[in-house]
């Protein structure tokens, strides 16, 4: 049986020298078509996306909250005038840049770059009630192939969401192709729970708790078992740093939180 934390189904094309291009990934536990892929997730999205805030929050016990902080503590957007400009991946709802142009100054802004429509007609309100919606645009887009030019931002976020690409080694191409010289990429994922007992409680947690709370709260339980299982898939973060380094990032590093539930990874545009 393939080892689900270190399964490179997240590499489905072939590298230069690797064979024939795969034609098949993994949606959850399922082995599924790669051009089939994108539209489950879309589907999975489109069901949960006026929820989505909601349930990540009895989900994780608000803990979700921390990780995004920790993760806009890392981005570090300046204070004052100067331009700073962040792409945040696959953040619908805003929420990661709410915060980031909260923590910035006046010069700093946010592109929010979705492929789900719905997720960012959520992010779109969410933004005219905060006041936010001259500092924070959405833009429907693809991870594999995003329509900025080259250099265009000073940071790129992807939050929770990079497990749902079909194709990461392109979109990690992508982000590092729109970083400015001297830019960094920021991805929080959930990862491997390295600590004992921790690990079983958690795996009960996911599986036996989380679909329920999403049948009773979201009114449907079949996204979040794929969430659920989509994180099992999730290569572990060694893995992952190679993934990055081998997309041309250079000084990749991540650390571990909550006895490694998640993990933030960065890496540099040099």
């Amino acid at each position: 049986m393939t080892d689900l934390n270190t399964d490179l189904n997240t590499d489905p094309n072939s590298q230069p020298g690797a064979g024939a291009p795969r034609t098949e990934t993994h949606f959850g536990y399922r082995t599924v078509p790669l051009t089939e892929k994108q539209s489950l997730v879309d589907d999975v999205f489109h069901k949960v996306a006026r929820r989505y805030d909601i349930m990540n929050d009895f989900m994780s016990g608000g803990l979700h909250r921390v990780w995004k902080d920790a993760l806009v503590s890392k981005v570090r957007p300046p204070q004052g005038a100067r331009p700073f400009e962040l792409l945040d991946l696959a953040g619908g709802t805003g929420d990661v840049s709410f915060r980031v142009v909260k923590a910035g100054g006046a010069g700093t802004r946010a592109t929010v770059a979705d492929i789900n429509a719905e997720m960012l007609a959520v992010g779109r309100e969410r933004a005219e009630k905060r006041g936010l919606g001259d500092k924070v645009t959405f833009t429907e887009a693809n991870a594999e192939a995003l329509p900025f030019p080259d250099q265009s931002f000073d940071a790129v976020t992807i939050a929770f969401g990079i497990r749902n690409v079909p194709r990461i080694p392109l979109a990690l191409t992508e982000m590092r192709r729109v970083l400015k010289p001297g830019g960094r990429a920021f991805v929080l994922e959930f990862s491997k729970v390295d600590v004992p007992l921790l690990d079983k409680i958690y795996e009960a947690y996911s599986f036996n708790v989380i679909p329920q709370l999403g049948k009773r709260v979201a009114g449907d339980a079949e996204p979040y078992q794929y969430l659920v299982e989509s994180i099992r898939r999730f290569p572990n973060p060694d893995v992952f740093a190679n993934m990055m380094r081998e997309a041309g990032f250079s000084r990749v590093d991540f650390t571990r939180m909550t006895g490694g539930v998640v993990a933030l990874h960065w890496g540099w545009r040099i």
